[in-house]
């Protein structure tokens, strides 16, 4: 995930408004790769509860672009992150590896505790609570 969100900045880099450094705090060359690096990361950590990646990260670094560059900006963000999504979706252990904690099932116990079991790659629900796709689905559709 690290050379993802790198790989970002690097395609974006020659676009970066000019800096003013007015005081002691980071150039937009900074801000825009700590961007890149937080969206990459909370992708990888709360990939189901991240609704839109995209346009997340375009809002958090469009204002250090000049508006020529934006649509291209914005083509880029969205190609390396559905390409993240992607890549979380088909390796639920590249999470672990990633954020250094465990996948875990998206659903609580009877008790008000998170679920602790490994999930499914495709849904992030472990066998044990499969059913509750459908609800999701039904309550989408409604």
């Amino acid at each position: 995930m690290y050379q993802i969100s790198r790989s970002i900045y690097r395609e974006l880099a020659d676009d970066i408004v000019e800096e003013r450094l007015w005081g002691d705090g980071p150039g937009n060359h900074e801000r825009v790769l700590r961007a890149c690096e937080a969206a990459v990361l909370r992708l990888a950590a709360d990939r189901h509860y991240f609704a839109r990646p995209t346009r997340t990260l375009f809002n958090d670094i469009r204002m250090y672009f000049p508006m020529s560059a934006q649509y291209r900006v914005y083509q880029v963000v969205h190609r390396y992150m559905t390409f993240a999504s992607d890549y979380l979706a088909t390796r639920p252990l590249a999470v672990l590896q990633l954020t250094g904690k465990q996948a875990e099932c998206r659903a609580t116990t009877r008790k008000g505790t998170p679920c602790r079991r490994l999930p499914l790659p495709l849904n992030g629900y472990c066998p044990s609570h499969q059913h509750l796709v459908e609800t999701e689905e039904l309550a989408l559709a409604a």
